[in-house]
């Protein structure tokens, strides 16, 4: 027992040694729920993400422009190099993903217009965000993205549904650093009041929305989120 003990605290010596990126973006205000941008965050049961209106990305990362062209939307996720991109699933590829930390991946892919039915199998959140808010989370995904040495992103394998692509990125993925905590640190980048150290599971980040919702719903404001 007692060497159980001496290796999980090794362990998680190790893993805390381990890169956290990427940063928060530091928005010196408060989440409105009151801008005109729709952006939602998708629960695909594991793993949660952000829908964005693409202007905003392709401002900061004109390569997406190339790749997506007029798309609307796009869809991104943070996660596992191994796991994200594994055609199948395996036991030894989720322990990996959880106890070893290893690179990660970003998961581009075009939506359209027609959110609500391209993620009808999906729990979502829709948030309304002003243009700063909107400008700061475009910040943080697109420092989400490895650049090579000549400022480029670097593109991997093409993504798992639809038109979709995965892209290096930055930061370690690990028991403590995972695509939900990825998506609560875009949240925080934008102002709202989440505590991102234990927001690791898909439904931990759910529940904050919808506990939000109820906070912010009794204050005098037309929009919220849905």
């Amino acid at each position: 027992m007692k060497k159980i003990q001496i290796v999980i605290i090794f362990l998680f010596i190790g893993l805390m040694g381990c890169s956290s990126k990427p940063d928060v973006i530091h928005y010196n205000a408060s989440y409105s729920a009151s801008g005109d941008n729709l952006v939602y965050v998708i629960n695909h049961g594991w793993h949660t993400g952000f829908v964005i209106p693409s202007t905003v990305l392709y401002q900061k990362l004109p390569e997406l422009k190339n790749r997506f062209g007029n798309t609307p939307y796009l869809e991104i996720g943070w996660g596992d190099k191994g796991f994200y991109q594994a055609k199948e699933i395996t036991t030894g590829l989720t322990l990996r993903a959880i106890f070893w930390p290893t690179e990660s991946v970003m998961h581009v892919v075009s939506v359209s217009e027609d959110i609500e039915k391209a993620f009808l199998q999906s729990d979502t959140a829709v948030l309304y965000l002003t243009d700063n808010e909107l400008n700061a989370l475009a910040l943080f995904i697109s420092g989400s993205f490895y650049f090579d040495k000549q400022k480029n992103i670097v593109k991997l394998k093409r993504g798992l549904y639809g038109n979709s692509q995965f892209y290096q990125a930055v930061g370690d993925y690990y028991m403590f650093n995972t695509c939900n905590k990825w998506t609560a640190k875009g949240l925080k980048s934008f102002g709202m009041d989440i505590m991102t150290t234990f927001k690791l599971s898909a439904s931990s980040i759910m529940e904050y929305l919808k506990d939000y919702k109820k906070d912010i719903a009794e204050e005098p404001s037309e929009k919220v989120f849905h």
